[in-house]
């Protein structure tokens, strides 16, 4: 007989993580300044540690949404200040979008506004605890990555 999903390591596993994205992303909704929402931020966050400019298509990839909602996300964070978005010199029917000093400063708030919570996450657990997670979490990312 087969175990049962709850006996099922693979399942338990992924259920943890979702349970653990649903708590978080309610936490950083409630956090963020006014106006940016929890998406809008995860596309400042993409900036932040990539820089450079990404057409919307290229965008709606790595986050794995349409290319519609990351155009609404885009025209929301235009609207802001928070990046721009420019036509494309060699290809004057892509965009270009990349983050602002605006924008930049959002992130930094963000960041700021989430501050508390963190430190008390790392007051919870040490950075040996960190560390050891990271392995096994990266490795099935990749897993992930390669295989969508």
């Amino acid at each position: 007989m087969a175990p049962s999903p709850k006996d099922r390591p693979d399942v338990s596993v992924l259920t943890e993580i979702a349970i653990i994205d649903q708590l978080s992303r309610n936490k950083l909704d409630r956090r963020l300044p006014p106006g940016l929402s929890g998406a809008q931020f995860g596309v400042l966050t993409h900036f932040m540690r990539r820089g450079g400019q990404e057409s919307p298509a290229q965008l709606a990839s790595a986050f794995q949404v349409t290319k519609g909602a990351m155009t609404n996300t885009l025209q929301r964070l235009e609207a802001q200040g928070f990046v721009a978005i420019v036509g494309d010199a060699a290809d004057g029917r892509r965009k270009l979008v990349s983050l602002t000093r605006a924008g930049a400063a959002a992130y930094e708030a963000g960041v700021a506004a989430m501050r508390p919570d963190l430190e008390a996450m790392r007051a919870a657990f040490t950075d040996q605890e960190f560390r050891d997670a990271l392995p096994f979490l990266t490795a099935l990312r990749i897993w992930f990555d390669d295989n969508r």
